[in-house]
């Protein structure tokens, strides 16, 4: 299965709180998008790793992803070398992205800075035809470079490249977020012996929600979500701004 954008992020959750609204909105213009983690989320605070799966494919559900998957990767430990990045690139050339949607270049959370630079890398070299990596069947596959890989900008304030005008998806990226009852503030949720942490406030979603308004104030709507970029970027057609 070709995908037309694949996010891959650290954590089940991240891809919810940084580009759920953007990828809603690829959705609705007929694009084909997928969903990688890269880990379990095991040291989080609360809330359990087969917890955490789970609720991502309830998030997955409510986004309308095509595909969600789970490299496996150590939460917390995991490097950007060759090991990981071949651990990664199978997932890359199996998908076929145009596009690539990861981490923040820098963030309060060290993975995701390390994450996404980790994701960076891997779409680099799997391009490159000398890096050999196969399939589940054994089957050696083709070198495939994605044309863009876009950074999300995440918890730490980043001034982005542009931002994607989420509005009319907003509701439902917030949907998608409440689908990890076990790690945002979710009334009903009861964790038993749990303690907060620093996402399980109703303080955070509600800066979420700013995070996204102030994004969208940046360019004139609503919501909006933002990103980074390592390469310079090209329009034939200036119709495609706000």
């Amino acid at each position: 299965m070709k995908l037309d954008i694949l996010a891959i992020t650290a954590h089940p959750d991240d891809v919810e709180l940084c580009c759920a609204g953007t990828l809603l909105s690829q959705i609705a213009l007929g694009k084909t998008v997928g969903i990688i983690d890269l880990t379990r989320g095991e040291l989080g605070t609360r809330g359990t790793p087969e917890g955490r799966i789970q609720e991502g494919k309830n998030a997955a559900t409510i986004l309308g992803v095509s595909v969600r998957e789970n490299v496996g990767l150590a939460d917390g430990f995991f490097r950007n070398d060759e090991e990981h990045q071949k651990a990664i690139i199978p997932f890359i050339r199996k998908y076929q992205p145009d596009i690539v949607i990861t981490n923040s270049i820098d963030d309060r959370h060290p993975d995701h800075g390390r994450g996404g630079k980790l994701v960076s890398d891997s779409c680099f070299y799997s391009g490159l035809r000398m890096v050999k990596t196969y399939d589940a069947l054994g089957n050696e596959q083709e070198a495939w470079r994605p044309r863009q890989v876009f950074h999300a900008v995440q918890d730490r304030y980043i001034k982005p490249d542009f931002v994607v005008d989420i509005t009319a998806f907003h509701d439902q990226k917030i949907e998608a977020v409440r689908a990890f009852k076990s790690q945002f503030h979710i009334p009903e949720y009861r964790g038993e012996g749990e303690p907060q942490s620093y996402i399980s406030t109703p303080e955070f979603l509600e800066f979420i929600i700013a995070r996204a308004r102030e994004m969208g104030h940046a360019v004139g709507v609503t919501f909006g979500e933002g990103f980074t970029n390592a390469r310079m970027l090209g329009v034939k057609d200036l119709s495609v701004f706000i």
